[in-house]
Parts: structure tokens; C-alpha cells; sequence
């Protein structure tokens, strides 16, 4: 039987399914709007076509849109997830990987593995936490910054189309921040419905309807260690661990042996169809979990329900909205991923630099994982986050030098 999460410090009371309703909805709105530019990048760049891509996307709407609604309620608490915002910025600075599309598509299968493994195996999980969270987040923020660096690029190159949309991006991230993202993608899609009006493009009605596109894995060891590894990292820590922090924040205790096994299952199912990776939701579980969704927190996972269903149905649109930015002028889409993901960029900066000892190997990680080093058919993230390990190490005081600086003469007692 479902269990209530014991954050209850008051007798629950009666109110209107107003609130969790309206909490779910802007949270499905927000997940959806304020990163799906990020994932069609990710998913193109590893050899996705348009149609490949769409499926992607629609698999993994399906796919966590599905297992919100059943850990919400059987778990009683607000758990939401989304698809990994930073594993499809990842893909997208990794490019196409030795075996093409089909060698992805195995990779993104091999983390489905790994998250399900990690959630019935302790030792992997425990294992994961011992990767330095600085290095993590160094090599996530290198990953980033090619991506977040377009909208700047685009503003010289096509200022009268990239404007209006950082212009707009800049307004809401004032006055309604959690709106900024989407309300630059309305103007984004305005901006590309005149484009299409002007030029008189055609889009193909068949290519508004949403279809799932089967592709066979296949598997390599260059797939594996430079892109299943990577991404299943930057998932868990900057996503997964990341997610179940917001819920503690608002007193509840995530269900992560449940939860693990969803996702990594959900992963696994949709990674034929292109889904790379399902998660924990970090930023927008807030918006389902905070006091916006109804006074009782025992009755918040409602607005988690509510957010399911209406990932589904966004799921619909799934197919229309890749087929409008297909056809957006050259750097519109990537200049709108790259505003999407600044906030996440500077959080990762601020987390690898915060401690003094780390910031060396930190700063080796984040510089190996923007420049795009690829050697052995392996990409910049694997070797980043490997020497970032193996500097941090030799960088570390041994015990003769712990010894020294402990044996100094003391301040005399006052």
C-alpha cells in the first residue's frame, strides 16, 4: 500500500484541486518549453534526421510522462522527472560518434542499463558518489559552453532574428524568471512563422503527426566509453542527485530505489525510438513540490499526477514543434538552447570552483571539456573528466606533506 511521506506537521484539510492542478500544468509547460530546443540539438548532432530526432522526442515525453504518473502515485510525494536537460548538451558538443546514429542509439540503451543497475545495486551507487562533485560539475560546464556561447555568436551574424528572442529572454528572466525560456521561444516561433510566411515555405501535413522510428542498436566501444559513460554521469550528478536535493528541500524524502529503477527502465524502452536519457526533474520538481501546488503536502503529489498527464499531452505537439524549427533560419534554434541552458552553466561554474583545492583540476576538466579533444574515437568528456581525476590526484598532499604543514609551531595560549 502506498505510504503518506511523513512531512505532514499539520492535520490535512480540505481544499480544491485548483492549485495542484494549476502546479502541474506550468510544471509540464516549463519542463517542456525550456528545453526541447536542447534536445533536438543533442540528438541532430549524434546523427539523428528530423525524424529520428521527433521520434526522440516523443519517446521520451512518453516514457516519463508515464512513470511520473505511477511513482507520484504510488509514492504519494511530488516526483516528477524530465528528460536529461545536460546528457542532450552533452550530445550536442560530442557530435557523431564511430557507428553513426545506430551506435547512439546504443549507447543511450547502455545508460538506461547503468541507472537501472544504480538503483538495484548500492555498490554503483556508492561508486557514484565518489566521483568529485567539483570534476562532475567542470566537466558539465565545459560541455556547455560551446552551446551557450550560439546566442552570442548569432547576435552578429542574425541580430534582427536573435534579438527579439534574447531581448525577450532578458525582460521575463527579470520580471517572471521561471517564464523567461518559453516566452523566448514564442517569440523564437514567431519569429520563424514570419520567416515562413515571407519565403512562402511549405510544411508537409504528414510531418505534424507523431510517429515513433524503430532503429536497431548497435554497439561499439568508442559509443560506450565516450558517450554512454559521459552521459550517464552528467545525468546522475547533475540531474539525478540534483532532483532528489529540491525534493528534501521541501521535506520529502525521495523514493530512489523506485525511482532509479523507472527511469532506467523508461530509458531502456525508449532508446530504440531515440529517447537518450529519462531523470529525476531538478528544476522544475520545485514547481510541483512547493507550496504553489496546495497548502497540504501530503496532497502535492497530485500536482505531480496532473504534470504527467500533461506531458502526454504535450507529446502530441511533439512532432509539429520539430518539424517548425527544422525549418528556422540558420542559428535561431541553437541561439534559444544556449539562453536555455546559461542557468545551468553558471551554477556548474560556481559549483567546480567553490572550493579552493579543487579549482586546479576543476578548471583542467572544464578546458578539456570545451575544447573538443577527441582521441581514439573517444570525446572530450571522457578524457576531461579522466585527467581532471588523475591531476586532482598527483595534485593531492601525501602524508609527508599533510605531516608538515600540521607540525608548524602553535600560537602560544593566551
Amino acid at each position: 500500500m502506498p505510504s503518506a511521506p511523513s512531512v505532514i506537521q499539520h492535520p490535512p484539510r480540505r481544499e480544491g484541486l485548483g492549485p495542484p492542478i494549476a502546479a502541474g500544468v506550468v510544471t509540464a509547460l516549463v519542463g517542456f518549453t525550456s528545453s526541447f530546443a536542447v534536445v533536438l540539438a543533442g540528438l541532430q548532432s549524434v546523427g539523428a534526421t528530423q525524424s529520428q530526432a521527433a521520434s526522440g522526442l516523443l519517446a521520451l515525453t512518453l516514457t516519463f510522462g508515464a512513470a511520473i504518473l505511477w511513482l507520484s502515485w504510488r509514492s504519494k510525494m511530488p516526483v516528477t522527472l524530465a528528460w536529461s536537460t545536460p546528457g542532450a548538451a552533452l550530445l550536442a558538443s560530442a557530435g557523431m560518434v564511430d557507428g553513426g546514429w545506430p551506435a547512439a542509439v546504443g549507447a543511450f540503451l547502455l545508460v538506461g542499463v547503468l541507472i537501472l543497475l544504480t538503483g538495484l545495486l548500492p555498490v554503483l551507487g556508492r561508486l557514484m558518489g565518489r566521483i568529485p562533485t567539483a570534476l562532475a560539475q567542470a566537466m558539465l560546464a565545459g560541455v556547455l559552453l560551446p552551446l551557450c556561447l550560439a546566442p552570442f555568436k548569432s547576435l552578429g551574424t542574425a541580430p534582427l532574428l536573435v534579438g527579439p528572442v534574447a531581448l525577450c529572454w532578458l525582460v521575463l528572466l527579470k520580471l517572471a524568471p521561471r517564464w523567461a525560456v518559453p516566452g523566448a521561444l514564442v517569440v523564437a516561433l514567431a519569429v520563424i512563422g514570419i520567416h515562413l510566411g515571407v519565403n512562402g515555405t511549405y510544411l508537409p501535413a504528414d510531418a505534424l503527426v507523431p510517429r515513433l522510428e524503430w532503429t536497431t542498436p548497435a554497439f561499439s566501444v568508442e559509443a560506450a566509453v565516450g558517450l554512454a559513460l559521459p552521459l550517464f554521469i552528467v545525468t546522475m550528478a547533475s540531474q539525478n542527485i540534483p532532483g532528489v536535493a529540491v525534493l528534501k528541500s521541501f521535506g520529502f524524502t525521495t523514493p530512489w530505489r523506485s525511482s532509479m529503477v523507472m527511469t532506467g527502465a523508461g530509458t531502456m524502452a525508449g532508446a530504440a525510438f531515440g529517447g537518450h536519457a529519462i531523470n529525476l526533474a531538478a528544476l522544475s520538481a520545485a514547481l510541483a513540490a512547493g507550496e504553489e501546488a496546495g497548502r497540504n503536502p501530503g496532497q502535492r503529489w497530485r500536482a505531480a499526477f496532473v504534470s504527467g498527464l500533461a506531458y502526454l499531452v504535450l507529446a502530441v505537439f511533439s512532432a509539429a514543434l520539430v518539424t517548425v524549427v527544422a525549418a528556422a533560419p540558420p542559428g535561431l534554434l541553437e541561439a534559444v538552447a544556449g539562453l536555455a541552458l546559461l542557468g545551468t552553466l553558471a551554477a556548474a561554474i560556481s559549483s567546480a570552483l567553490a572550493e579552493a583545492e579543487e579549482r586546479v583540476p576543476a578548471c583542467i576538466t572544464f578546458l578539456l571539456a570545451a575544447s573538443g579533444l577527441s582521441f581514439g574515437g573517444i570525446g572530450a568528456a571522457f578524457w576531461a573528466l579522466t585527467c581532471g581525476i588523475l591531476v586532482r590526484w598527483l595534485l593531492k598532499p601525501g602524508p609527508l606533506v599533510r605531516k608538515a604543514r600540521g607540525s608548524g609551531p602553535r600560537a602560544p595560549r593566551q
